[in-house]
């Protein structure tokens, strides 16, 4: 069997000096290696977590649909991690790192995509909790939640780069920011005391750098596509200042910006689009709110999740308040997690951590046993 040094010396040949080396990692607590180099281990243990089973129910954009060709948030992830990949390696950057945090960073998204974040945030002030974010989230549940709340030992920059890696702010360039495991764990908390703060963190990594730029270039072009495959929009209405400089269509989109990235990134200390491209970007991330995300996601609608997520969120409150022992969240959720878990954390935390949690199928479920109005999908 090759030597585990020997490895990381075969593959850190080909990484470029701003990369983040498998040496560099730093974890949450000491580990004996294997084979599998620490950013490689992270991802398989991502790949494996229950959380990540979860995704292949979970809405990207469209929720009630029984259209099968939609994206869910489990191709969502797959397109960032292929699309950050072919951005890393053509930069000479840490692969392993970049699938592992591109793979994780959905991983705490509630039922229902935005909207469903959004009426989670809203009840997790109103208790107390602080602000309920899906980045942050995702965070705690690989930290906190898997492993039956032992959580797993994940490598601070992949955390890193999952926390930082919100994909609604786009920017022309993107440079690292140097963190020690301090930092990042002071960055985590402050996530939950200012919803700003995660508009403004920084990766500590050139790799959490690209995962930020690639979930930007995963979601623009595909969302696209779903609107026009649903009918909310149709391939002419793409304005010509944005089809004539990026495409119009997925494919030519992607296209474009993966290798407009590269071109304006190779050998930098910080990854970059051309001005030209970037401000076509920006116009079309402002189309699809326009003609797509804020259709779909129109006032009535947006009224109805927060409903059920007010009901639901209610009723774990009740049966907590009173022992119901018998009731999903204990049968499901409580009654398999650690000591350590059901000591230190509060009723309200536990019951954001188990709704968050729900695929969007098992929300409804839920939400229809207790309430007279039934949901279809």
């Amino acid at each position: 069997m090759i030597e585990n040094d020997v490895y990381l010396r075969m593959k850190n040949k080909n990484l470029c000096d701003f990369a983040c080396k498998d040496s560099d990692a730093l974890m949450l607590f000491d580990e004996k290696d294997d084979i599998r180099t620490r950013f490689f281990h992270d991802a398989d243990r991502i790949i494996y977590s229950l959380s990540f089973t979860r995704y292949v129910d979970k809405t990207q954009v469209f929720t009630f649909t029984e259209n099968d060709n939609v994206s869910k948030r489990i191709t969502h992830v797959q397109y960032v991690s292929k699309i950050a990949r072919t951005i890393g390696r053509a930069l000479g950057l840490n692969e392993d790192l970049i699938e592992a945090a591109a793979l994780g960073y959905d991983l705490g998204h509630p039922p229902f995509g935005h909207c469903g974040e959004k009426a989670l945030n809203n009840l997790s002030i109103e208790c107390g909790e602080g602000v309920f974010s899906h980045n942050v989230q995702s965070v705690r549940t690989l930290m906190n939640l898997e492993n039956n709340g032992h959580g797993r030992n994940i490598s601070v920059q992949v955390l890193d780069a999952i926390l930082c890696h919100n994909g609604e702010f786009v920017c022309e360039k993107y440079e690292p920011v140097l963190k020690t495991k301090e930092d990042f764990f002071r960055e985590y908390s402050e996530c939950y005391c200012d919803i700003n703060v995660s508009k403004r963190i920084r990766p500590m990594t050139l790799e959490g750098c690209v995962v930020r730029i690639s979930d930007i270039v995963g979601y623009s072009g595909k969302d696209i596509e779903d609107a026009i495959r649903m009918g909310v929009i149709s391939r002419d209405d793409i304005p010509e200042d944005i089809s004539s400089v990026l495409g119009n269509t997925n494919s030519k989109i992607v296209n474009t910006l993966v290798l407009d990235i590269i071109s304006n990134s190779y050998n930098k200390p910080y990854i970059k689009l051309s001005s030209n491209v970037f401000n076509a970007l920006q116009k079309l991330i402002e189309f699809n709110y326009k003609r797509i995300y804020n259709v779909i996601n129109a006032r009535k609608e947006v009224q109805y999740y927060k409903e059920m997520y007010e009901t639901l969120f209610k009723h774990y409150q009740n049966v907590i308040d009173n022992n119901v022992f018998s009731n999903d969240i204990y049968t499901v959720f409580l009654n398999g997690m650690s000591e350590s878990y059901l000591n230190n954390t509060s009723n309200n935390r536990k019951i954001i951590d188990y709704i968050a949690g729900m695929t969007d199928d098992f929300f409804i479920n839920r939400y229809n046993e207790i309430s007279n109005i039934k949901v279809k999908r």
